[in-house]
């Protein structure tokens, strides 16, 4: 039965927004990352995406990741000016070690900006986490 499944939450499996620079469009602009901080590899990672707010609601994205090794990250989304003040949110299933796992991560409205900026362990840059 349905109350039978059990999926557990990841906790080494993270999303972070760093600031880069964009040569082509001379800007800098909010790049979000999944982080896989486990010792281990995962395979068939899908994020999906989102953004709302009280005026505005962004389209739902899907990604698929085919399999992110140990201690490694991937680019998945550049996150526009006029996005921050919206609430984003990032759902991550993926399987490792024979299970399936979820891990859902939010970053506020407003929360993406170099004042929140902190090291990001692996991708070694200055970021926001999403909580």
């Amino acid at each position: 039965m349905k109350k039978d499944i059990e999926i557990p939450v990841d906790e080494n499996v993270f999303v972070a927004a760093v600031k880069e620079s964009n040569g082509e469009l001379l800007a800098e602009n909010w790049y979000v990352y999944v982080i896989n901080a486990r010792h281990t590899y995962i395979e068939t990672v899908i994020v999906v995406s989102k953004g709302y707010g009280d005026a505005a609601k962004t389209s739902t994205i899907r990604r698929s990741i085919e399999i992110m090794p140990a201690r490694s990250f991937q680019k998945i989304e550049l996150l526009p000016e006029n996005l921050l003040a919206l609430e984003n949110e990032f759902f991550i299933t993926f399987f490792a070690d024979g299970k399936l796992y979820e891990r859902k991560c939010v970053f506020k409205a407003n929360s993406i900006s170099d004042a929140r900026s902190v090291n990001i362990p692996v991708l070694e840059q200055d970021g926001v986490w999403a909580y």
